[in-house]
């Protein structure tokens, strides 16, 4: 596995979250998820580091993605797609 500084903000339920985790698999990438209340007034830790509620996010180091699975995977495989495994 590759190592990053990725955390996923996600919730399991999540299908768009789903995606962003299987792209994540798919490049053999480390990373950390934390899974955030179902309820968005109680994701004030989203709120802090994004400005927003919304999943899935993800920070990298100091990228920051937010409640957008096109634009985490885009990243993911611009970023890290063209690393050896």
């Amino acid at each position: 596995m590759n190592t990053s500084d990725i955390v996923l903000y996600q919730t399991d339920w999540c299908g768009y979250c789903q995606r962003v985790r299987q792209a994540l698999d798919g490049l053999d990438l480390q990373y950390k998820v934390v899974n955030v209340p179902d309820e968005h007034s109680r994701r004030t830790e989203l709120a802090t580091i994004f400005g927003a509620t919304g999943v899935p996010s993800m920070t990298d180091g100091d990228v920051k993605i937010a409640d957008d699975d096109d634009a985490i995977i885009e990243y993911l495989k611009k970023t890290y797609g063209s690393r050896s495994r």
